[in-house]
């Protein structure tokens, strides 16, 4: 709210980047989730099933602005990719006819959310876990970072061992801690459960450079 009405004071666009957030928090991303109306609004490739694409939104007066409409330019290689604006709306449609995609989304990741500190706390591992609808990071430190000196500070080099061992059990994460994992409708309660006994012993796994 305080962003929204600094922009306001200074007749300032507030631009909501939810490439990482958008229908994943929430239906209607971060700002759905906290109340705040950006004037333009980006999204990334969850628009598009995963597939390469892009969108922005706004209202139309300022999306009258953007050529040919308007004078503003804009283009892309890939814009309006036929594959991946089928499976956008292909996406979209699935996630609008079931009203409780979101909140299935919700229980699964705070179902892994617990899972992985139940996992960590038997293994004595020290690792801080952050969440936010069906996002979560996980970073071997004491406390979630709050800045990027503070994500520095994390162990990148048990990550790794961490990684190559929850490989080696079938579970594929993302190459690095600094980025998040993300739960999806594809999931369900058996594959959460067998996620968090894989990063149990990846934990035990990952104690020892041996």
């Amino acid at each position: 709210a305080a962003l929204r009405d600094l922009c306001d004071a200074h007749g300032a666009l507030l631009v909501f980047d939810e490439v990482m957030t958008g229908f994943r928090v929430a239906w209607d991303g971060a700002q759905g989730r906290y109340g705040v109306r950006p004037d333009l609004t980006a999204l990334g490739k969850v628009v598009g099933g995963g597939l390469p694409v892009g969108a922005y939104g706004g209202p139309r007066a300022l999306l009258e602005r953007v050529a040919p409409a308007g004078d503003v330019y804009q283009a892309g290689t890939l814009s309006g990719n036929p594959l991946a604006m089928a499976a956008g709306l292909a996406t979209l449609r699935a996630l609008r006819a079931d009203e409780g995609s979101f909140d299935r989304l919700e229980a699964l990741a705070s179902r892994l959310e617990a899972g992985l500190r139940r996992a960590a706390g038997e293994a004595g591992a020290t690792v801080a876990i952050g969440r936010v609808g069906s996002m979560l990071t996980v970073f071997f430190r004491d406390e979630p970072p709050g800045d990027y000196a503070e994500a520095a500070t994390s162990d990148t080099a048990r990550f790794a061992r961490f990684h190559r061992a929850l490989l080696n059990r079938g579970v594929m994460l993302p190459p690095s801690q600094f980025e998040a994992w993300f739960v999806s409708l594809a999931h369900d309660e058996a594959l959460i459960d067998r996620t968090v006994e894989a990063v149990g012993e990846a934990l035990e796994a990952s104690a020892s450079r041996d």
